[in-house]
């Protein structure tokens, strides 16, 4: 079985979008095949080191395997898009 894809979340607790997307994320994950993927919510003044290795200056951003793939909450159709991308790379 292949190594699952990773999916971060960077959030800050007193940001509205991270709100919204950390429920837009769940909802979409609910689609794939749980097994597949590795989703986290990091917060990121908790992972500001990390954060800011990935080059990350706003919330909500999102990772891939330890990549900054968006640096705001892209629609969901975009990150289905790239997840499903991803997925078939793996």
């Amino acid at each position: 079985m292949s190594t699952p894809l990773t999916i971060e979340l960077f959030s800050a607790s007193s940001c509205s979008r991270c709100s919204k997307a950390k429920k837009q994320i769940r909802q979409l994950l609910d689609e794939f095949n749980t097994e597949t993927i590795a989703y986290s919510e990091l917060n990121v003044l908790e992972e500001l080191d990390y954060a800011v290795s990935l080059g990350i200056l706003t919330t909500p951003s999102i990772a891939m395997d330890g990549k900054l793939i968006f640096s705001t909450l892209p629609s969901m159709k975009k990150l289905r898009h790239k997840i499903q991308q991803h997925l078939e790379n793996k």
